[in-house]
């Protein structure tokens, strides 16, 4: 089967198309670096021709209101592009639980995606996936001080990165889901909890202080951002992945 992996040079992309390669497709990745702009169409048409499925996994540079309008401009033109193609099949990855948390910008800006692609002509698949273990770093460093840690007790479901791209691997070598799956890990935590226990696992002598107004999580709801009882879920630990990675 031939695909193409658009952000397929990032975290998530490269892994995919590894997976893929190994598993004896053909998965080309597109991105700026291979000569493949979504904002511009540079290079999309080359880069879907003959492709089965289109996988997208690309990530916009910002998180704020900009970002709406890079998957508004990405995301019709890679459905463009499939359509003049013939592509059967567009698979894209999402966040659990993004439709309900539109006081973030990037999370609306994700929905608008989902929703395109629900309105557009091809088949689809939708993985949300809930955070992942390798941007604990980046959430911390959010909201530190120096000294402090802070960070709300807002409910999250994690799960590893190369669990994820199982996940979307999986999605893109079936059948179109025509709607969502939901992927998640095996364990919830509040995410100060989670942040004592990356602080020391990394022997960080940094202090958590739960803090109900702090980061970008502070704006999330109720328990939205755990991934509910359909869930497909990953066998991957947090703690064991943290002592595998550090």
């Amino acid at each position: 089967m031939k695909l193409t992996v658009i952000g397929g040079t990032g975290m998530i992309g490269s892994q995919v198309v590894g997976k893929l390669n190994a598993a004896g497709h053909e998965a080309f990745p597109a991105a700026l670096s291979t000569g493949v702009d979504m904002l511009t169409g540079q290079g999309l048409d080359q880069a879907v021709k003959g492709a089965e499925v289109v996988i997208n996994v690309a990530n916009s540079p910002t998180f704020d209101e900009k970002s709406l309008d890079f998957f508004r401009t990405s995301m019709d033109n890679v459905l463009a592009a499939g359509e003049r193609a013939g592509v059967r099949h567009q698979v894209i990855l999402s966040i659990v639980g993004v439709d309900e948390v539109p006081q973030l910008d990037y999370y609306r800006a994700k929905a608008l995606q989902e929703e395109l692609l629900r309105q557009g002509p091809t088949p689809y698949s939708i993985v949300r996936a809930t955070q992942f273990f390798e941007f604990m770093d980046a959430v911390i460093s959010m909201t530190s001080d120096g000294e402090t840690v802070r960070l709300p007790a807002t409910r999250v479901q994690p799960m590893a990165a190369a669990d994820v791209v199982s996940a979307v691997v999986e999605a893109a070598t079936g059948a179109p889901l025509g709607g969502i799956r939901n992927v998640a890990g095996p364990d919830i935590f509040p995410l100060d909890e989670l942040g004592r226990i990356t602080l020391a696992a990394k022997e960080d002598a940094r202090t958590v202080v739960t803090d109900a107004g702090a980061g970008m999580f502070a704006a999330v709801p109720g328990d939205v951002l755990l991934a509910g009882p359909d869930a497909r879920l990953a066998s991957t630990h947090y703690r064991d992945w943290l002592r595998e990675t550090h």
